[in-house]
C-alpha cells in the first residue's frame, strides 16, 4: 500500500533560515516564520508504520524535490522509488499518482487545517501558529534544535510534528553559521511516523507562479472532492 500520498505529508513546504547558533527549537520556529518566504531542497523521507504483534516494524524509503512559496504554495516531487506529485496552487492541492494516471484535486481550504504545510507555508508569525498548534521547545537531539508542535483539534489524523533545525560554528569562535531546517518528523493518529530529512537547501530563492501550476496530464483521470 502506497503511504506517501497523504496531504499531512505534502509538505511541503520547507526551507532553512538564518538564526544564533545559540537560539532554541522554539526561536527558530519563529525566525523562519518571519524571515523565510519561499525554499527549495532535496530530500529523503522514511515511512514507518507501527509493528504487528510479532514482527518488526516496516519502512518505505523515498526522495525527491521540494518548492514552496508563502503563503499556501508548495511542491513536492517525489521521483524514487515511484513518480508522485503534491502540489498546492493556492486554491486547489492537487495529488497525481503518474503510475495510476490518477489526479486527485481538493480545495486546499478545507485540506490542509493543523498539518504541517499549515505549520511551516502559511502562517505569519508563531501568533498565528498558537491558534492552531501548542508549540514546545524540545531537547536537542542528534545535533538539532527541535520544536514540537501538538494540533488543538483533536478529531484530524495528526498527533505531532517535530521540527528540527542545524546550527553551528563557521570560522572563527565567535562566529556562527546559519542555522537551516534539516528534519521534519511527523507522527499520525494511526502511529506510522514518516522522518523527512532535507539537504542542498536553497532559501528565500525566486520563484515565479508558474512553479505551482499544475494542469493534469491529457488522459488522466481527475477525481475532485
Amino acid at each position: 500500500m502506497k503511504l506517501l500520498l497523504k496531504p499531512l505529508f505534502a509538505t511541503f513546504l520547507i526551507a532553512a533560515c538564518s538564526l544564533s547558533a545559540r537560539a532554541d527549537g522554539l526561536e527558530s520556529l519563529e525566525t523562519f516564520v518571519k524571515t523565510v518566504s519561499s525554499g527549495r531542497a532535496d530530500f529523503t523521507q522514511v515511512v514507518t508504520a507501527p509493528a504487528k504483534e510479532g514482527q518488526t516494524a516496516r519502512s518505505k524509503k523515498s526522495s525527491g524535490t521540494f518548492e514552496f512559496s508563502r503563503p499556501n504554495r508548495f511542491k513536492f516531487i517525489y521521483q524514487k522509488p515511484f513518480e508522485q506529485s503534491i502540489v498546492a496552487d493556492g486554491q486547489t492541492l492537487w495529488l497525481h499518482d503518474v503510475d495510476l494516471n490518477q489526479v486527485t484535486a481538493r480545495k486546499q481550504a478545507s485540506v490542509l487545517g493543523s498539518t504541517p504545510a499549515a505549520l511551516i507555508a502559511s502562517a505569519p508569525d508563531l501568533r498565528a501558529l498558537q491558534a492552531d498548534f501548542t508549540l514546545a521547545a524540545a531537547p536537542e537531539k542528534d545535533g538539532l534544535q527541535w520544536v514540537v508542535a501538538t494540533p488543538k483539534a483533536k478529531d484530524g489524523q495528526l498527533q505531532t510534528v517535530r521540527v528540527g533545525f542545524r546550527t553551528g560554528q563557521a570560522g572563527g569562535k565567535s562566529a556562527a553559521a546559519p542555522a537551516e531546517l534539516a528534519a521534519l518528523e511527523i507522527l499520525d493518529s494511526f502511529g506510522q511516523r514518516s522522518l523527512l530529512s532535507f539537504s542542498n537547501v536553497q532559501v528565500n530563492p525566486s520563484l515565479p507562479s508558474s512553479t505551482f501550476q499544475f494542469k493534469p496530464p491529457m488522459g488522466a483521470d481527475v477525481i475532485r472532492q
